[in-house]
């Protein structure tokens, strides 16, 4: 078996939840634990260190023990801005690592071989990122990210106001891999009472 890739994982909690209607949706409960347990308890051992990109107080996450890093680009700049975020922290704390491994924090069903397949097909495709994806859907902000990027990423975000996730991978290699979305799909995610109540139901399949 070959060595696994050290790879670093940040959880971006950073959006404002509008569609849940505000707060921390992350603390919203899924067979009886938050969000964030489920998302944590998965990730966390694929990853070298693992990260929360999180704004306003961090205290609200002391339990978990993590460092939370917030956006260094102003005025919610989206999901991009925490990535920049974690590949700056990375730099400056993991300078060993070169991988930044990112899911968004409500999606509690997360692969527990995510790191280790998007690191094989990136390699096997030469490219610069991966993504994930299933059901024929990207998700763009569930991927893999190189370090060495992110004073291009800084420039796009904050010189070319390119916030959309989609708009910059396109101007480099981006490997995707596909997972089966049956009979849950791991990244379903709850934006929406809606999506809570249908989570809670889908739980007992995916837990």
């Amino acid at each position: 078996m070959t060595e696994p890739i050290a790879t670093l994982g940040v959880i971006l909690a950073g959006g404002l939840a509008r569609r849940m209607g505000g707060g921390d949706k992350t603390m919203r409960l899924i067979a009886g634990r938050p969000i964030l347990d489920h998302v944590v308890e998965r990730f966390k051992p694929q990853c070298e260190a693992l990260i929360l990109n999180a704004n306003g107080d961090p205290a609200r996450f002391a339990a978990y023990g993590l460092p939370v890093i917030a956006d260094d680009v102003p005025d919610f700049a989206g999901p991009l801005a925490g990535v920049l975020a974690a590949l700056d922290w990375t730099a400056a704390h993991h300078p060993g690592v070169d991988w930044v491994a990112s899911v968004a924090a409500d999606c509690p069903f997360l692969p527990r071989d995510l790191v280790a397949r998007l690191q094989a097909d990136r390699i096997d495709a030469g490219a610069d990122l991966a993504v994930a994806a299933s059901d024929g859907q990207s998700h763009p902000v569930i991927g893999l990210w190189k370090v060495s990027l992110r004073d291009e990423l800084r420039h796009a975000l904050t010189v070319e106001d390119c916030r959309k996730v989609g708009r910059w991978t396109a101007r480099y290699r981006l490997a995707t891999t596909q997972w089966d979305a049956s009979p849950v799909d791991p990244f379903f995610n709850a934006n929406t009472p809606d999506d809570l109540s249908q989570a809670q139901a889908l739980a007992a399949l995916a837990l």
